[in-house]
């Protein structure tokens, strides 16, 4: 949908920076081909949404332990599909319904719109190659478990034997639950703020759930981490790491791995001024 490189781009770029990278379940690259691009050296994490399909659960740890991935993260936020009024209000549908203002839109962006028509129609590659990526709404409405419990998160944990986070935890009780079934990292996120709506954003819950889980544990904190300072005030309030989304999604759809580039670098330029300025040498000390 971003570009006609997708997830190669930015694993490319994350293999670059020595980032770690995160794939989806939802990627339109395989797991084998984004491994290719960002080498056994350097981290990398497969994002498990729980599929109704327990046997292709398992073949998508097994899929992600032969390729090399390091660590897998099961999301608990994405069971049912969000009422997402900003897409509506904006027009934007999945399939996409081509109105008016989206094709003067597409008209007003020729770059993006010309890598769009010209590439084959992207599939979900790791779950359905001939299921065009399009009907995601469809696809998750239908094959995602609704009725996911502590129960399937701990046969997760058994399946795959290795680091394993849960992301979408927002509450301190659930992070020390996660931990006591099997998780050894906490991702704090509130899918984007698309899902529950009042859903509490991430940052203002970071310090108590750092608090609840005591210094040792390894927690990673997304949503609205748009500039370096983001960062900072994430690792200041607890978090070990961040993970961003729209920010390099931006650079991605402008231009492909170079946008993604960029906008790393921006943020990395950000970070090390934020901190400059804050009189903090090192992330140790910010935190």
């Amino acid at each position: 949908m971003w570009h006609t490189e997708g997830e190669l781009a930015s694993a490319s770029v994350a293999a670059e920076k020595n980032m770690l990278f995160s794939l989806s379940s939802l990627a339109t690259t395989s797991i084998a081909d984004v491994a290719k691009h960002h080498p056994a050296s350097l981290p990398k994490c497969f994002q498990l949404y729980l599929f109704k399909d327990r046997g292709l659960n398992r073949d998508l740890l097994a899929a992600a332990r032969e390729a090399g991935y390091d660590a897998v993260a099961l999301t608990a936020d994405l069971t049912w599909f969000g009422n997402r009024e900003r897409d509506k209000r904006n027009g934007f549908s999945v399939p996409p319904d081509y109105s008016v203002k989206q094709i003067v839109e597409a008209i007003k962006r020729p770059a993006w719109t010309w890598d769009y028509l010209t590439n084959p129609t992207y599939t979900y590659a790791n779950i359905a190659n001939d299921l065009p990526a399009e009907a995601m709404s469809y696809y998750i409405n239908r094959q995602f478990a609704p009725d996911f419990t502590w129960q399937e998160a701990e046969w997760i944990a058994s399946e795959w034997g290795g680091q394993l986070a849960l992301k979408g935890v927002v509450r301190a009780d659930d992070a020390v639950k996660a931990l006591d079934h099997g998780f050894s990292t906490i991702w704090i996120s509130n899918h984007g703020g698309r899902q529950l709506e009042t859903a509490p954003p991430p940052i203002s819950v970071l310090q108590e759930i750092r608090d609840a889980v005591g210094d040792d544990v390894e927690v990673i904190m997304d949503g609205g981490v748009m500039r370096g300072t983001d960062i900072a005030k994430a690792l200041a309030l607890g978090a070990n790491s961040v993970g961003i989304g729209k920010a390099y999604l931006y650079g991605l759809a402008a231009g492909g791995s170079r946008g993604v580039r960029r906008a790393v670098d921006m943020l990395d330029d950000e970070l090390r001024r934020a901190m400059g300025l804050l009189g903090c040498r090192t992330t140790k000390e910010l935190r």
